[in-house]
């Protein structure tokens, strides 16, 4: 991305892992009250998502708690005589990346107009069987930041066909909408969204999961053009402190990997004032000033902030988190396997 020695990314996340992974509990963490609560913590790695799923749901003694449950799997793990579900509010977002490089799309109408096109809780309905929060902005509306004054696109379906049309968007091209994997059926959804309100064909692409990692390698580098109007991307902030700090920087500033179209002047200088501030007040103001820029510029496909969902044996006490997965705070009662010598 740059000479500069502090930038930095990530992309290859392929890991070698063990089969597992045990944690053993320091009982003299100056932290009691915290915890620990349990002996041992054992990561499995060698099992598949649907087996893990399946242990959790049909047995005890194997699995206790699977972490990433899609919101297909839900009602499985409700109905379960053996788990409960757990959700929680993180720091996630799903959103279009909308390329701004793509004529007409440097024009704000054409932005707005694929905003006006969607309905997002038929989205969150459908989709994410509920769920999931509609987003105004990246920030959503339980984490710092938060801008109160931003209410999320409502479906206006005459509204988004006249902008798009002032845009000077040719009739007979088709609109590309591209999926990370595993998205497809959102995907399909949006597109119907945007058949139906913008009266436009759609070609939906769903990346293979042996194309990704060099997909993201072009994307980052910049060094042909995107292959895409909207990109279907769930992304994830790791400091629910201050959410540009991550989130925005990384879609929208000059250096961010996923920024899709040129730098955006004034966004560039709230950055540069976030990034010499040390008040957290403050950071949280400038934190509403971007999100408040980012959805009056639709400057993304503003979608929904899904909920982290896990299914968990009936006798663990799980505490989620909205950043991380965390399990110090987690505990079992006198009915768990492990109490019972089973």
């Amino acid at each position: 991305m740059s000479a500069d020695p502090f930038v930095a990314i990530w992309l290859d996340t392929r890991q070698d892992r063990s089969p597992q992974v045990v944690l053993e509990a320091n009982t003299d963490h100056w932290n009691r009250e915290r915890g620990p609560r349990l002996e041992k913590v054992v990561f499995r790695n060698d099992l598949t998502p649907q087996e893990a799923l399946r242990l959790v749901c049909e047995s005890e003694g194997e699995v206790d708690i699977v972490t990433e449950v899609s919101p297909a799997d839900a009602d499985r793990v409700k109905s379960s005589q053996y788990a409960h579900l757990v959700s929680t509010d993180a720091m996630r977002v799903l959103l279009g990346i909308i390329n701004r490089d793509a004529a007409p799309f440097h024009d704000v109408r054409a932005r707005r107009a694929l905003n006006l096109a969607v309905d997002r809780r038929r989205l969150i309905s459908d989709g994410l069987k509920g769920y999931a929060y509609p987003t105004a902005g990246l920030i959503p509306h339980y984490c710092a930041g938060y801008n109160p004054d931003l209410k999320p696109y409502s479906p206006d379906p005459q509204e988004a066909k006249r902008l798009l049309r002032e845009s000077g968007y040719p009739e007979a091209r088709p609109l590309v909408l591209a999926s990370l994997p595993g998205l497809d059926g959102l995907a399909n959804l949006l597109a119907n969204d945007f058949r139906d309100a913008l009266g436009v064909q759609v070609q939906v692409v769903v990346i293979p999961e042996s194309d990704l990692l060099a997909a993201q390698h072009s994307f980052v580098e910049k060094v042909i053009p995107a292959p895409f109007d909207v990109l279907l991307f769930a992304w994830f902030d790791l400091s629910s402190d201050a959410p540009a700090a991550f989130m925005h920087s990384w879609l929208y500033h000059s250096m961010g990997p996923f920024r899709a179209g040129p730098p955006v002047g004034e966004f560039e200088q709230l950055l540069a004032q976030y990034a010499r501030q040390t008040d957290q007040r403050e950071l949280n103001r400038l934190d509403q000033e971007m999100d408040r820029l980012a959805h009056e510029q639709a400057l993304s496909l503003f979608l929904c902030a899904p909920q982290a969902l896990y299914a968990v044996n009936r006798h663990v006490k799980f505490v989620g988190h909205a950043a991380t997965f965390e399990v110090a705070e987690t505990e079992v009662d006198e009915g768990h396997w492990s109490r019972r010598g089973g």
